[in-house]
């Protein structure tokens, strides 16, 4: 029998409990901070020969030089080719919805003008240069490489830089073959903190860049967060997560199996199932002990859920969307009968999956919304990757005459009050001119 967590919101410390059960911390320890920061030093120093260096040591290969280290496109071309149909179908099915979707992202310049001429708006222009981190370690995740690299290629960025870890120097196929549809423009075969020194910093051979996408390990992670500011990045993401609200009235083996597939990520993945119905709890909790000796991943599910998961017993709906809310989950499931009025409940989510049959792992792969979410209770401040994390914006001033004349009278005055008296002059002087 699986043990997991049952508590209810009337409990006098369920916030406690809640809280307790949320707590994650992403910070890393002493000694992958030393690590990380050594290695992002010696890349910066050696450049190509720290990278060969370092992947010869944690990746466990040999490469004869930096050039065995870069990914040709005919090589992805022979990894398109050499999968099944329906895995070539999968990935164009996919390609083709989630650009689809991050079509409607895209934003646009826009301006407009003052009575008096003066002409206020904002420039929309995409990065120069994007690196995609796909991880390689314990798994292969030909869908990061679509849902980081689709909508940067629909925002117009000019050049694509991927890197991919390659233990004991293999590569996985379905990888590659995403890679080919998403055609970046250089592919390394390299991984780890030094990877994304490489690309903060760039080295001979790998070009450096303004932004690094992607999710890795505790060390990808620890250099990301050590590089931020010499480029941008996308998130410091923690373990995945679901958060179910459920009526009683899905089937509970579908419930179990949703809550499976967070689990089956990691131990310190979270999969929660709220329902204002104590029997409902009950037979889902029979559904996973009936489901679980099915899994391929049985014992790592078994850990995440008893580590980090629960079922929670609401009060109503209202109840459960109030802590739906707290808890600010990374992918949320609405599994009720009418989930949209519920929908407008709920400030605090990365994904929103409505309805009895729209499972989480659609979302993952297909669906077209993008599967990089916040998690760790960020989605109270933060969003989904999207094309607008792959655009800038620059604020457009061009004052008329007139227009420098009005502005340079309230200029004049609060740059006066802060003790800023060049400022004032450079506004009264043009203001003057226009007179």
């Amino acid at each position: 029998m699986t043990t997991i967590r049952r508590f209810s919101t009337t409990d006098t410390d369920f916030m406690q409990q809640l809280d307790a059960l949320l707590a994650w911390e992403s910070v890393s320890d002493h000694a992958v901070q030393q690590t990380v920061t050594k290695i992002i030093a010696e890349v910066r120093r050696y450049g190509d020969m720290a990278v060969l260096d370092y992947t010869q040591r944690f990746d466990g290969w040999t490469p004869t030089n930096i050039d065995a280290l870069s990914l040709s496109p005919a090589r992805l071309e022979e990894a398109y080719a050499s999968i099944s149909n329906e895995q070539r179908t999968a990935l164009d099915n996919a390609v083709e919805r989630i650009s689809a979707y991050a079509e409607h992202q895209r934003l646009a310049s826009w301006d407009y003008q003052d009575a008096d001429g003066t002409l206020l708006g904002q420039k929309v222009t995409p990065l120069e240069r994007v690196g995609l981190y796909v991880p390689g370690g314990k798994a292969a995740y030909p869908s990061s490489v679509l849902m980081n690299a689709l909508p940067a290629k629909v925002a117009g960025v000019d050049e694509l830089i991927m890197v991919v870890p390659t233990p004991a120097g293999e590569v996985n196929e379905l990888v590659l073959a995403a890679a080919y549809l998403v055609e970046p423009d250089y592919i390394f075969a390299i991984g780890g903190a030094q990877a994304i020194a490489a690309l903060a910093y760039g080295t001979e051979t790998i070009p450096s860049v303004d932004k690094i996408v992607g999710p890795g390990n505790i060390y990808v992670a620890t250099a990301k967060r050590a590089v931020f500011g010499q480029v941008g990045i996308d998130m410091i993401a923690g373990p995945s997560e679901i958060l179910i609200l459920c009526d009683g009235g899905t089937d509970p083996d579908w419930i179990a199996m949703d809550l499976f597939s967070q689990a089956e990520h990691d131990e310190d993945a979270q999969s929660i199932l709220i329902a204002w119905d104590s029997d409902y709890l009950d037979q889902v909790a029979a559904s996973i002990d009936k489901l679980l000796p099915q899994m391929e991943r049985r014992e790592l599910i078994a850990c995440a859920l008893e580590n980090r998961g629960a079922l929670i017993l609401a009060r109503d709906e209202d109840d459960a969307a109030s802590v739906a809310n707290h808890i600010a989950p990374e992918h949320l499931e609405l599994s009720v009968a009418d989930p949209q009025p519920l929908a407008e409940k709920i400030r605090h989510a990365g994904a929103i999956f409505m309805g009895r049959y729209t499972a989480e792992a659609l979302g993952d792969y297909c669906a077209g919304p993008n599967h990089v979410l916040p998690t760790s209770r960020t989605a109270r401040f933060s969003s989904p990757l999207g094309v607008y994390d792959f655009q800038k914006r620059s604020s457009l001033i061009m004052a008329s005459p007139e227009g420098a004349a009005r502005l340079a009278a309230t200029a004049s005055q609060l740059a006066r009050g802060e003790g800023l008296t060049a400022h004032a002059c450079s506004a009264e002087w043009r203001a003057g001119k226009a007179n």
